[in-house]
């Protein structure tokens, strides 16, 4: 799977994709991540990629066209499944959107920043708009960040046990539910004694039954799904 984001502050993705379960995924050649600097494809001076905004009011608004020449020129080499602008006022992301892009061959994410982007680029280019939360951040970036971890860790390969996927929280519209290791008896509080007993059985019965309870005590909206 290849992944390109689009940001005017590429430095702030270094970190998320060069460690842990991403830098595996990238080392084995499962997930491609590019970071591309909007301001290599701004024809204004000093590297301007935004300006004020029509009707006035506060806040700068990203052009629109160092947004259409990036994405063209990078579209003349890819052909992308999706394009992804990372917006406060897009679709809430969740674990069914992740498995539906993880499905997918090339994405391309665009990061906002300031007030936006012009809307018109939104109206001609974007396929898709996500927001991963109900508050507003500085920009796209850890956005992007978020959607990628989440997409990337679903790819076939990369978690070293691929039922691990499977079983996390949101898989079937339910939380996980708890879990335990060594020691069994940690100042006198213990393992639950299902699960050592060695029952696959019961010990999927009273998993299932505490990520019912887990979910009706803390996302009962998750219930009514």
């Amino acid at each position: 799977m290849r992944i390109d984001i689009i940001s005017v502050v590429p430095d702030l993705l270094a970190s998320p994709f060069s460690h842990s379960i991403m830098k595996r995924a990238r080392e084995r050649g499962l997930l491609e991540v590019n970071v591309i600097n909007l301001r290599e494809y701004t024809t204004y001076a000093r590297a301007q990629v935004d300006d004020y905004q029509f009707g006035g009011g506060a806040g700068m608004v990203m052009m629109i066209e160092p947004l259409v020449n990036a994405v063209e020129s990078l579209q003349k080499e890819t052909k992308y499944d999706e394009i992804i602008f990372l917006t406060p006022d897009g679709e809430q992301f969740n674990q069914k959107t992740a498995n539906n892009l993880s499905l997918k061959n090339n994405l391309l994410l665009i990061c906002g920043h300031y007030k936006g982007i012009d809307q018109r680029f939104r109206d001609h280019f974007i396929t898709k708009e996500i927001s991963i939360g109900d508050y507003v951040l500085s920009g796209g970036e850890l956005a992007a960040a978020v959607l990628t971890d989440a997409i990337g860790r679903l790819i076939p390969g990369v978690l070293n046990d691929e039922s691990s996927a499977l079983s996390d929280s949101f898989q079937d519209n339910l939380l996980a539910p708890p879990v335990y290791t060594r020691p069994e008896t940690f100042r006198g509080w213990k393992v639950p004694e299902v699960l050592l007993s060695g029952n696959h059985k019961l010990i999927d019965e009273w998993r299932h039954e505490q990520s019912i309870k887990r979910t009706q005590e803390r996302r009962p909206d998750l219930m009514d799904e």
